[in-house]
């Protein structure tokens, strides 16, 4: 047996469609791809789920933020 053809992709979401309805498939495809994105991770060892106190603090880039607060602290 080869790969799927478009039709079998199209007879697939129709029945999916008949199944679930136009407004829960949105949040069923969601599901799928957090699902494989999370074993995908998984199998990999990457770990994206960092809480906030985990990940870098990043400085403001903007010279004229920067120029008031080297002035503020050489006071």
């Amino acid at each position: 047996m080869g790969a799927f053809s478009p039709w079998h992709i199209i007879l697939i979401a129709l029945v999916a469609l008949l199944l679930f309805g136009p407004n829960k498939l949105p949040e069923l495809g969601r599901g799928f791809g957090k699902m494989f994105r999370e074993f995908k991770d998984a199998t990999t060892g990457n770990s994206s789920n960092t809480s906030a106190e985990e990940l870098p603090v990043r400085k403001e880039v903007n010279p004229e933020v920067a120029q008031s607060e080297t002035s503020q602290n050489q006071k």
